[in-house]
């Protein structure tokens, strides 16, 4: 029994890869990454630096997820389905530390 192959598989060109794509989120994430530290060494210990910081991370968690996890591409209700919880477990942590007194 010979195999047939097919020709139009062999024929396909490979797709150029999408390097700038790679780079925009490479100078996206450098650019928030060089605040934070700029932040980091003129904002004095208080708890506006604290928020900034937490914004900041979460902000970068979402672009993160959203390009490397190709969630930006997927339907709204499987977005909601993984961002509502992170909302709800980001507020659970901030309630308990508010809670414990080592906020503000």
């Amino acid at each position: 029994m010979a195999s047939h192959v097919s020709h139009e598989t062999a024929e396909k060109e490979i797709p150029a890869p999408n390097t700038g794509a790679i780079w925009k989120t490479f100078w996206i994430l450098l650019i928030l990454t060089a605040i934070e530290f700029v932040i980091a060494f003129t904002l004095p210990n208080n708890g506006l630096r604290v928020a900034i910081f937490s914004g900041m991370t979460i902000i970068k968690a979402f672009y993160i997820v959203g390009e490397f996890m190709h969630l930006k591409h997927e339907v709204k209700s499987l977005i909601w389905m993984v961002l509502l919880p992170i909302v709800f477990i980001v507020w659970l942590l901030t309630a308990l530390i508010y809670e414990g007194g080592h906020l503000y």
